[in-house]
């Protein structure tokens, strides 16, 4: 656990030093309190700092609700991604930007909507695989209906106020661009309440990964815990959601990663999980804006960026496929 604190500063380093405007000396001074270049001292205190911590704390979130959600369907394909979380968290904030009720500036009620769509999403995954009492691959099944049906919604919502793309698309793809202190102000209590009760629900979630009959055995009820428990990760969701939008493969892939680094004691792997979480987004971030700068010289672009939901989205993908190629190979 501690070498993954120093790969978590490590990264948070890079994510710092990765962006433009201001070069390493620079953020260096300015961090050092030697700056006396007020557009510096912006760009780093005001723009890339909160964009940091918010990459690290969404990233946190997004992991731990992956290996929640796992743990309480015993599925392990069962990400935010494809349960209906994301879908239908991305799906409220879009529509409550299409109402004018919200908008990538109002995070506040971006939470909100994004809450509602995400309990709504689930909610439906339960109504249509509560009945299955918990079998993996009626849920899997189901949940990739119930997202594709989400997103459809979110096309239609889009089709019917086209001129809201602009500023959705942040939300469809995935990214940090803009994020100042209000949204971390608003992600970061909200991030510590959920991620504690999710934490304080690794007992009865080690219980349920080992299959109804055996919660039940020991005392438990599974209906209700795997209720706590998806309602821990739909909120867990929906905030990262409305910070940073719809990160693919997140919260999918890491809870693999948590497991194989710190095994099945979910007292440990959730932590392990959160941290991981934080590893991948800010090292993706500061890898997106690296990248955003070789396209522009390559490109002679003025400005180009590259969302770092497309770069998760793009790397998750081909790690998928490796790790679903293996276990073919195993059987």
């Amino acid at each position: 656990m501690g070498a993954l604190a120093v790969l978590v500063v490590a990264v948070a380093c890079a994510d710092l030093f990765a962006g433009r405007g201001v070069t390493g000396e620079g953020v260096r001074a300015v961090l050092l309190g030697g700056a006396d270049d007020p557009m510096a001292e912006h760009i780093v205190l005001q723009l890339r700092l909160p964009r940091l911590l918010v990459a690290l704390v969404a990233g946190a979130s997004l992991g731990v609700a992956g290996l929640v959600l796992q743990s309480a369907l015993r599925n392990p394909l069962a990400g935010p991604e494809v349960t209906g979380v994301t879908p239908g968290a991305v799906l409220g904030a879009v529509a409550a930007t299409g109402l004018g009720l919200a908008g990538w500036d109002s995070p506040a009620a971006v939470v909100v909507a994004a809450c509602l769509g995400g309990f709504a999403g689930a909610g439906l995954l339960w109504l249509l695989a509560g009945r299955e009492k918990g079998d993996p691959e009626q849920t899997a099944v189901y949940g990739v209906l119930v997202s594709a049906v989400l997103a459809g919604l979110t096309a239609v919502v889009l089709l019917v106020a086209p001129g809201e793309l602009g500023s959705v698309v942040q939300w469809l793809i995935g990214s940090t661009e803009g994020r100042v202190w209000p949204h971390w102000h608003l992600l970061w209590p909200w991030a510590a309440v959920w991620g504690a009760a999710a934490w304080l629900l690794s007992a009865p979630l080690t219980l349920l990964r080992c299959g109804d009959e055996q919660a039940s055995a020991a005392g438990l009820d599974a209906g209700r815990g795997r209720a706590a428990a998806l309602v821990c990760a739909v909120a867990l969701t929906a905030g990262a959601v409305s910070a940073v939008g719809a990160l693919g493969f997140v919260g999918l892939l890491v809870p693999h990663l948590a497991l194989a680094v710190f095994g099945a004691d979910l007292r440990i792997a959730l932590p392990g999980a959160a941290l991981l979480g934080a590893v991948v987004v800010c090292g993706a971030d500061a890898a997106a804006q690296l990248l955003s700068r070789l396209l522009v010289v390559a490109l002679d672009a003025d400005r180009l960026t590259l969302p770092v939901g497309a770069l998760t989205t793009f790397v998750g993908a081909g790690l998928l496929l490796v790790v679903a190629r293996r276990r073919t190979d195993e059987r």
